[in-house]
């Protein structure tokens, strides 16, 4: 009886170590594939982000360079009509007419 009690001591204590050794390696592996599921998870919500995201608006489209040649020079010929009709005198007419040029 003596080796019975033996035999069955021995087989439970290979069981229990085999089972917290199972049990480490089933934890072990299950956070390292919950880490994995996490960063797959964060990069597929990025990229989904990314995508979903309104395109960033587009520069306004600068105004072209004859326009502002063309609204100084109706300027100027405003001035000259006021300078003429005689609303500006010859100094405040240079004046503006500097500011005008100076842009």
């Amino acid at each position: 009886m003596p080796g019975l009690l033996r035999g069955i001591a021995r087989t439970a204590v290979v069981a229990g170590t085999a089972s917290a050794v199972h049990g480490r390696v089933q934890r072990r592996q299950d956070a390292k594939f919950a880490q994995r599921d996490a960063e797959t998870a964060a990069t597929r919500n990025q990229a989904y982000e990314e995508q979903m995201a309104p395109p960033p608006p587009a520069p306004a489209p600068a105004a072209p360079a004859a326009s502002a040649t063309e609204d100084r020079l109706a300027q100027l010929k405003s001035l000259g009509e006021l300078k003429q009709s005689g609303v500006l005198t010859d100094a405040e007419f240079e004046a503006q007419k500097a500011k005008i040029l100076a842009g």
